[in-house]
């Protein structure tokens, strides 16, 4: 999901007028989301059906998988790392490393009950993803993502939808 993580350098802060949700439980949290929008950054830019997948790597940290389709070269990329808890295990703030000792911030702001969508930025507002189980969503949740994100001062000019192609490999 999260390319642009792994070349931030170990700012873990949340941006101004962003909370990150309480009582977020880690183990509901794992498994895989697809990335349903993003803001548009050069790390991520021609991937399509993008996949996040989180594991519990039984030390106290989660293992992340980020897995995209590259379409001008058809073929996967993907990137390893590991993401720990900032504040406490029931807070969605972590901090996520792909290489050596640099984290960045990972903040997810918005949850569905059922932790079926995300609503996550990193370390300022030039980060925002939308984060869901399935592949699609409704229409509804997409304009109350954007709805939102415009309310919290993020620039939605800059959002990339339909990264989850049918036409393409999962």
């Amino acid at each position: 999901m999260v390319f642009v993580l792994a070349l931030i350098t170990g700012c873990v802060k949340v941006p101004p007028g962003i909370t990150p949700v309480n009582d977020f439980d880690g183990d509901r949290y794992l498994g895989t989301w697809y990335e349903i929008a993003r803001m548009d950054n050069r790390f991520e830019r021609g991937l399509f059906n993008v996949t996040a997948t989180y594991g519990d790597n039984g030390d106290g940290t989660i293992s992340v998988l980020n897995r995209g389709y590259k379409l001008s070269e058809e073929q996967w990329q993907s990137a390893s790392g590991k993401a720990k808890f900032v504040e406490s295990t029931d807070v969605g703030h972590l901090k996520v490393a792909f290489f050596g000792p640099f984290y960045a911030s990972y903040v997810v702001y918005d949850l569905d009950d059922d932790y079926q969508y995300a609503f996550v930025t990193g370390m300022n507002k030039d980060f925002l993803w939308l984060l869901a189980r399935e592949p699609q969503v409704p229409d509804d949740l997409i304009n109350r993502f954007k709805t939102q994100a415009t309310e919290l001062g993020f620039d939605m000019s800059n959002m990339v939808f339909d990264i989850q192609r049918e036409d393409l490999p999962r």
